[in-house]
Formats: C-alpha cells, sequence, structure tokens
C-alpha cells in the first residue's frame, strides 16, 4: 500500500519544470508550484486526486530533491506503475541510489502536498 502511495506522490516535483506560482495553501503556508516531467504525468495520469495544485506541488517537491534524469524516470512510474517495482527490487547499483531519493522524494511530497 505504502508503494501505491508513492506513485500517486510522484505525481508532483521537478527542477528542470518551466513556469512557477505560488500560492498560500490553508493554515497560511505558502507553497511555489512549478512545472515538468513529473507534474505532467500527474496531470495526464488517470488518477482521480489529481489536480494543478497537487501535481504542481509535487513538481515543486521533485525539483528539490530529483535531478531531471531521476524525475524523468519517476515520471514514468505512472504510465508503468510496474517499472517502480523492477527498479526497486534492481540490483543495479545506480537503481539503489534513485531509490533512495525517490523514496526521500515520496515521503517529503506527501507530507508537503496534503
Amino acid at each position: 500500500m505504502r508503494l501505491v502511495i508513492m506513485f500517486v506522490l510522484v505525481s508532483v516535483l521537478a527542477s528542470c519544470g518551466g513556469g512557477n506560482r505560488t500560492v498560500v495553501k490553508s493554515g497560511g503556508a505558502v507553497m511555489r508550484l512549478s512545472t515538468g516531467p513529473i507534474s505532467k504525468a500527474c496531470m495526464a495520469s488517470d488518477r482521480k486526486a489529481r489536480n494543478p495544485q497537487l501535481c504542481g506541488c509535487i513538481q515543486t517537491v521533485a525539483n528539490q530533491t530529483l535531478d531531471g534524469g531521476d524525475q524523468r524516470m519517476a515520471a514514468r512510474f505512472f504510465s508503468d506503475p510496474h517499472q517502480a517495482q523492477e527498479i526497486r527490487q534492481s540490483d543495479r547499483l545506480n537503481h539503489e541510489v534513485f531509490w533512495k531519493k525517490y523514496k526521500a522524494f515520496a515521503g517529503n511530497a506527501e507530507r508537503l502536498c496534503r
């Protein structure tokens, strides 16, 4: 179940992204919303919870946590969730490094983008 939640969260963040906009969340927190590969994949997904604010928030977190290549890999999870499982279970060192960054990203996005 936690893995499914991480997939949903991957719908939000990127450093190589384009535009930004600022919104004030409940409680007065200010959040900059970004566009990029993850927000685009999030908005293109069939997930019911998707919306520009959530996807933009997740992209902002991705921009702070993942480089461009990592963001593109994570964005692919939206259209092929099984790929995340393959990477998580891979014995390749670069996949292990990516997965550690991805877990940190997912945790941050879950906390910040509610």
